[in-house]
């Protein structure tokens, strides 16, 4: 790091001052939520066998991707909220930066890889036990955290050698990468042009290939004859869509809307909604809306009593 700036400052919710201890409570509720939900998840399919298909092995990575997400960022915000120190230092701001952008790609990488997974179930059934054998969901599941893990190795190396004079202020509940960039004394212009690019690479593509499975999808559903059969092929994928559109609506609407002053306390609402909300609803949209899953987990109940 150049320039003589150790730590940063996290404003977190200014606007909500008058209201700290119960945005604390809410913060705690939320990561003990998506930690114990998401961890259920991996534990229910890891320990029963029947839950051994690609859909249910690129949930367990989901659920993984979600636990370290919200330890990243969460903690912190509740330390703030209960202390009132927004106080963190340069490594740590860095890593959270890595961390999130990491997980962020991950999602996108990982979604897609759902999407494709019920596209090739509901479109070409007769070959899927064949196309969605135990190698490609590997090298899905791989590639998916590796380039997530390049991505943001670049991005949190290039933000690591700007200069930041003096003790700065971030306005928001952590280290966000373009609130991080404002504050810089060094020209950011390519790193912005770069985020924004690999934004559209790592984002909004993954994104249109979800769109475009779902076109497929519908479009297959839709030929069914009999309402059962068009009622299955649905609920066999309505819980990775309702995540999706969680998700990257959430994300996408954030990062792809018009910058504006006066709409910074927003900002960070619509971030906490896809940081703390969407880990801590995933879990429960996957077993209320999942049949396998509620038999599995009952199962896994009563063999513990």
């Amino acid at each position: 790091m150049s320039g003589n700036t150790s730590e940063f400052h996290l404003l977190a919710f200014l606007i909500f001052k008058e209201f700290q201890t119960g945005l604390s409570i809410g913060v705690l509720l939320m990561y003990l939520l998506s930690v114990i939900g998401n961890m259920t998840i991996i534990i229910i399919v890891c320990n029963q066998s029947q839950l051994h298909i690609p859909m249910y092995f690129f949930l367990c990575n989901l659920a993984f991707q979600d636990i370290v997400y919200i330890s990243a960022i969460l903690p912190k915000l509740l330390v703030i909220t209960v202390t009132g120190n927004g106080t963190i230092c340069f490594p740590c701001c860095i890593t959270q930066m890595f961390l999130f952008a990491f997980c962020v790609g991950t999602e996108f990488f990982l979604l897609t890889s759902m999407a494709y997974d019920r596209y090739v179930a509901i479109c070409v059934p007769l070959h899927y036990t064949v196309i969605m054998n135990e190698r490609l969901c590997a090298i899905l599941a791989f590639s998916s955290w590796f380039f997530a893990a390049l991505n943001s190795l670049m991005h949190s190396v290039l933000i690591s050698k700007l200069s930041f004079c003096n003790v700065q202020e971030i306005n928001h509940f952590f280290c966000d990468v373009k609130t991080v960039l404002r504050l810089s004394c060094t020209d950011t212009i390519n790193i912005q042009i770069l985020i924004s690019v690999e934004g559209i690479v790592l984002g909004f593509i993954p994104f249109l290939l979800i769109l475009i499975s779902y076109i497929y999808i519908l479009s297959t559903i839709l030929k069914i004859s009999n309402s059962s059969g068009r009622l299955k092929a649905f609920s066999s994928c309505s819980s990775h869509l309702i995540v999706v559109v969680l998700f990257c609506g959430t994300f996408l609407s954030l990062n792809l809307k018009p910058e504006a002053h006066l709409s910074k306390e927003q900002d960070k609402l619509l971030s906490l909604i896809y940081i703390a909300v969407v880990p801590a609803l995933n879990p429960l949209v996957y077993s209320l809306r999942n049949r396998e899953v509620l038999r599995a987990l009952k199962k896994q109940i009563l063999k513990r009593k």
